[in-house]
This record gives C-alpha cells, sequence and structure tokens, in this order.
C-alpha cells in the first residue's frame, strides 16, 4: 500500500501555498510540521479532494486518485481542523449518520460505533447533544468519525487540539494501535505529540518542504547545539537577544533562571549541553516563523 505525491504545487493569487511538494507515504505515521501558513491545510485539502492542485499526480498503488474516484475516497478518513458538526444531533446520531455516509452497513456500523466511542472517551455521553460538548469533546468526536469505516488512509488535522494532557496521551495511543496497516498523515503544531510516535517527519516552510526523515534523525542534526544555561534574572533579556531560548525555567535550589539555548558553540562559560528534543529541532528550523 503505497500513497506516492509528486509535485503537487498550489497557489493562490500570488501566494504560492504548495511548491512541487513530493513524498512517498506507506503504512505507519507521518508528521507534517510548520508554521501557520506553510501549506498543511492545502496539502490536506488536496489529498481528501476537497481541493484540486495546479499541477503535480497522486497515486495510490501505481493507480490515479483522479480516476479512482470515488473508490479512492471511500479508503480516506478526514479530520479536519475545523469541522461542520451538527448541534443537534446527538454524539450517538452522528456516527451513525457518518456511517451511512460511508456505506457501512447495519452490523458493521453497530460492532464499531461503540468501540470507536470508548477508544475516544465518548462512551458515556452517547445520548448528549453536540451543541452541549465542550471543545475537547467535539475534537474526540471529530477523530471518531474520521476512523469509523476502518479507512486505509488517514488524514489528521491537528487531532489533539483542545484536549487535556491525559486525553492528548489516550488520543495518541490509539493513532499508534491503529496505525501499523494504514497510511496515517498528522498535521499538528504540537510537536511532542508525534515525537515518538511518527516513522518519519515532514517539515514545511511557504509550500516547500525543508527537511523530511525520522524524528532521531533530525534530532540528531543538533547534538551538541542545545543548552542549559544558568544565569541572573537581570541578565535573562540579554540572552534573549543573543540566542534563540527554546524555554525558561527556574533551579529551585540557587533561585537562577536555566534557559535551554541553541547556539553551535558554548554559549556562557556555565554552560552546559543537554540532550536535543524534536521541538528544539522545530525551532531550530523555522525560528521566529514558527508563530506566524
Amino acid at each position: 500500500m503505497t500513497l506516492t505525491i509528486t509535485g503537487i504545487t498550489k497557489s493562490y493569487g500570488t501566494n504560492l501555498a504548495l511548491d512541487r511538494f513530493s513524498a512517498e507515504l506507506t503504512p505507519g505515521i507521518y508528521a507534517l510540521l510548520g508554521p501557520n501558513g506553510s501549506g498543511k491545510s492545502t496539502l490536506m485539502n488536496i489529498l481528501t479532494d476537497n481541493l484540486k492542485a495546479d499541477s503535480g499526480s497522486i497515486t495510490f498503488d501505481g493507480e490515479s486518485v483522479l480516476d479512482m474516484g470515488v473508490r479512492f475516497r471511500e479508503k480516506l478518513g478526514f479530520m479536519p481542523q475545523y469541522p461542520g458538526l451538527y448541534p443537534n444531533f446527538t454524539v450517538e446520531r452522528f456516527m451513525w449518520y457518518m456511517a451511512a455516509l460511508k456505506g457501512l452497513t447495519k452490523e458493521a456500523a453497530q460492532a464499531q460505533i461503540p468501540e470507536i466511542l470508548a477508544a475516544v472517551e465518548l462512551d458515556d455521553i452517547p445520548k448528549r447533544r453536540i451543541g452541549a460538548l465542550s471543545g475537547g469533546m467535539k475534537q474526540r468526536l471529530t477523530l471518531a468519525q474520521a476512523v469509523l469505516g476502518d479507512p486505509e488512509i488517514l488524514i489528521l488535522d491537528e487531532p489533539t487540539a483542545g484536549l487535556d494532557p491525559k486525553q492528548r496521551i489516550a488520543i495518541r495511543n490509539y493513532i499508534s494501535k491503529i496505525a501499523f496497516n494504514k497510511i496515517v498523515l498528522i498535521a499538528t503544531h504540537v510537536v511532542p505529540d508525534v515525537e515518538f510516535i511518527a516513522k518519519d517527519i515532514i517539515m514545511l516552510k511557504k509550500g516547500v518542504i525543508v527537511d523530511a526523515a525520522p524524528p532521531h534523525e533530525l534530532v540528531k542534526k543538533i547534538d551538541g547545539g542545545v543548552w542549559l544555561v544558568p544565569c541572573a534574572e537581570s541578565e535573562m533579556q540579554a540572552m534573549q537577544d543573543r540566542f534563540r531560548v527554546t524555554n525558561i525555567a527556574r533551579d529551585d535550589q540557587t533561585g537562577e533562571v536555566l534557559l535551554r539555548v541553541l547556539a553551535e558553540e558554548m554559549p556562557t562559560e556555565r554552560a552546559r549541553i543537554v540532550a536535543p528534543t524534536l521541538e528544539d529541532y522545530y525551532l531550530h528550523v523555522f525560528g521566529d516563523a514558527s508563530g506566524a
């Protein structure tokens, strides 16, 4: 099972959203990382046939997805970042409605819906109306409808947005569990959520792939370039002006500020090297653009 994306380009007027994006995806989890405006949602909308590319091609096991049409869409499960939910539907009714749209038999829906709602921790509120759900509950319901029907390709846009830490871990584990026989593409700003589950990270900036590799290979690129630097509170601003600071904490014993700093050379005499993380590498690549 292979999804091959070749030279996908998309512009909105003079804005080039995707510039010859190419990737070959096989079963497993792929993370799409990049700042706002990098082209992540554009790519996902093209993959799900909600948007037409200006040029390029997408094939599934060697066959054009445009030629496949409905046959390809039947293989897709999509979790959009801003879903259109029906506030007057109950959780259970919405899942049955989505099952009907996906062409599931009554027997398949009866078997899958309770299992999926349990996996996303919504099995205790099947009769609650969607309009009365919290943001996190709606997020989990949107994921539940995406995995309904056991799709071969799962496209997830910000799947853990709005979830508390316990829910994030549960959803992350659930995605990992079902990804062994699926192609899963996750776009996210929550870098730690994909650091340990993604087989490959695709880093996108202004529509261009700037790096793509397994997480451990990316992190290795800045090995020896991440430092923990103790400093006085009065020195903190000067350090932030000189270096890229990825985290600020306080040493409870000394009262000093502890800065996590990206630097090719030792920033101060008291600095010590620490192991880099994927979040460090993300900030190394995107810098201030990460919040743009």
